[in-house]
């Protein structure tokens, strides 16, 4: 029996292509044993939040659990705010967000929209494994959005990773990780 891996790109012109080449690194890093699938949310140069929203829920709800959920970047903060704000009933084994945005951490990630449910950590599912990823030399999502995430999810754990925004498209460290689970 496999394991289903969902896998979450970002957002901006391109970001589906690149970050499909982290989802292949981490479904070769995890083998046969996992099926790891990247669904193309719409409208990936300008999203919705209500269009992404549905488009996780949709791929949570056709998943056989328990599943993994993987968010980078945008996907990786749509993915929390869908679990914060969804009655989200298929058992989930791991969330591992990497590189995300943390809203209102610093005037260029403060705007309209972008934002979590106070005490939205308290919403995301019971008994999930939370792992939180940051490059230090990540020049597009500051390295502390990582320990502000960390700071509001107590029972997560981070790992710091090396290679940029895109990991280096090499999610060794992530698949290590949902092994261990």
């Amino acid at each position: 029996m496999t394991t289903d891996v969902i896998f979450f790109h970002g957002a901006g012109a391109g970001a589906y292509e690149e970050d499909a080449e982290m989802a292949a690194d981490l479904g070769a890093r995890l083998g046969d044993e996992y099926a790891v699938v990247t669904p193309r949310l719409p409208d990936g140069d300008d999203p919705d939040d209500r269009q992404w929203l549905a488009t996780i829920g949709d791929a949570i709800a056709r998943a056989t659990p328990p599943v993994v959920l993987v968010g980078h970047s945008a996907g990786g903060y749509m993915l929390l705010k869908y679990l914060a704000t969804a009655a989200v009933t298929t058992p989930i084994r791991a969330v591992c967000i990497i590189a995300a945005p943390y809203p209102g951490a610093e005037p260029a990630w403060t705007f309209d929209g972008f934002t979590l449910p106070d005490g939205f950590a308290s919403c995301l599912p019971q008994g999930a494994a939370i792992r939180l990823y940051a490059s230090e030399d990540d020049d597009t999502v500051p390295f502390a959005h990582r320990d502000l995430y960390a700071a509001d999810i107590p029972a997560s754990l981070t790992r710091t990773t090396s290679g940029g925004h895109q990991l280096g498209n090499n999610l060794t460290l992530v698949a290590e990780d949902i092994r261990s689970l």
